[in-house]
């Protein structure tokens, strides 16, 4: 079955706001085993959307509209449909009288104005959507084998009716279902995950395709089957061949996987904690291990030292060490990471000192140059990234922090690291 997503709405052309509904509804129909073939947004104008419309229904089985559901004159998403369909507008009086209790609800004393009757209407025959969140319903309209599904425009509202109340709809028209398994990637670029991988890329089922994003790759494994079946049986084996081949690289399973969620899951399966010490990170990295449920469990505490005087006062970094080879080192990232332990008592302690730009690079530390130390009971190893330094601070500072929570992520399952350098032995 092949769909395109119409998004209507003025808003949206002049980017005064981003078109998440199209995103969301495009990575929810590839479950369903619909097709997404294009994507098109128009203005709030009723010829643009009806010649849109035409056009969209020539050439797919199945439209999906959002935005033009609203009280307003140049709200005709709705309009527009009836007359591709040849039908009239009727007045649905369950969602009148639901209109009016809402208003009644949340706004007191307010009249039910003309114009709100307007969104009780709908082209005659359609399925109506309810509304969860908001005054304007949805409808579903079919005829000579086409259909129509009319969602609003509010995201919040959207995914609502999408969800409760389009994909009862979707279950019932497909019979096949597209399933997707991502392996997130860590430490290797996305050129060299190709070569490793080409010959998998020819595979029909699971097809295998790579994005790459700020901090990772991503290989994406799909396969369309009957409704029903069990998609393991195919994606397994490719992983398990995936996984030999770019060995502890893998870090996760799953598209809503960071590299700091498995960090904490596998300190808290572990009953580990973990303080941090930042300087050129100002405190990023407890800010993305907190965005984890239950972070408590795992985080000791943390140390913003960002200047040298801090750094030797709360961490014991050695005035020595900041005098002869400075806070951007191997020798400081070392012991600020050693003082956070030894303060806090914590399993694990992970520091990051660098030079995140746009000034306050050196010839020998020029700007995009961090220093990232872990210690534990072992020891401490420190290693030295080079970021690019024409990116911005906010570019270094990501960078920095997801390597970081790699190189605890390596060290907590006992592996190597590449390029590290042991500067103690505890």
């Amino acid at each position: 079955m092949i769909c395109e997503i119409l998004s209507v709405g003025t808003e949206l052309l002049m980017g005064q706001i981003a078109n998440t509904d199209a995103q969301y509804i495009s990575s929810r129909l590839s479950e369903f085993g619909i097709s997404v073939y294009r994507q098109v947004t128009v203005g709030d104008n009723p010829q643009r959307v009806k010649e849109a419309l035409n056009t969209a229904l020539s050439r797919s089985d199945l439209v999906i509209t959002t935005g033009g559901l609203g009280p307003t004159e140049d709200d005709l998403t709705k309009e527009m449909v009836a007359e591709y369909f040849g039908l009239p507008m009727e007045l649905h009086q369950p969602s009148l009288d639901a209109l009016t209790e809402r208003i009644r609800r949340y706004h007191p004393g307010r009249p039910v104005t003309e114009n709100n009757l307007k969104q009780a209407y709908f082209p005659k025959g359609a399925v109506i959507m309810k509304n969860s969140c908001g005054t304007a319903p949805g409808c579903i309209v079919e005829r000579d084998g086409k259909a129509v599904a009319v969602l609003p425009g509010p995201p919040r509202e959207m995914r609502a009716m999408f969800e409760g109340e389009l994909t009862a709809y979707l279950e019932k028209i497909s019979d096949v279902r597209i399933h997707s398994r991502f392996l997130k990637i860590f430490g290797v670029g996305e050129s060299n995950v190709e070569s490793i991988l080409q010959d998998l890329f020819h595979l029909e089922n699971p097809t295998l395709a790579l994005y790459c994003g700020t901090n990772e790759v991503q290989a994406r494994m799909s396969v369309q089957l009957p409704k029903g079946e069990d998609p393991g049986r195919v994606f397994d084996p490719v992983e398990r061949e995936i996984r030999r081949r770019l060995g502890d690289a893998v870090y996760a399973v799953g598209r809503g996987e960071t590299i700091e969620s498995t960090v904490f899951r596998l300190l808290r399966d572990r009953k580990k904690t973990v303080v941090f010490a930042e300087s050129c990170t100002g405190g990023l990295l407890a800010s993305m291990l907190i965005e984890n449920a239950g972070a408590s469990d795992v985080l000791r505490e943390s140390y913003v030292t960002y200047g040298e005087e801090t750094k030797v006062r709360i961490l014991g970094v050695r005035q020595r060490t900041v005098d002869t080879v400075g806070v951007v080192s191997t020798e400081c990232a070392a012991e600020m990471a050693e003082g956070a332990r030894r303060i806090s008592g914590a399993d694990y302690a992970v520091s990051v000192t660098g030079v995140a730009g746009p000034d306050g690079g050196t010839p020998e530390n020029p700007v995009g140059t961090v220093y990232v130390g872990v210690a534990d009971e072992r020891g401490t190893c420190v290693k030295r990234f080079c970021f690019l330094g024409d990116r911005d601070r906010s570019w270094v500072r990501n960078l920095a922090a997801a390597a970081a929570f790699n190189m605890l992520r390596l060290r907590i399952l006992g592996r190597e690291i590449e390029g590290a350098q042991e500067c103690a032995k505890g």
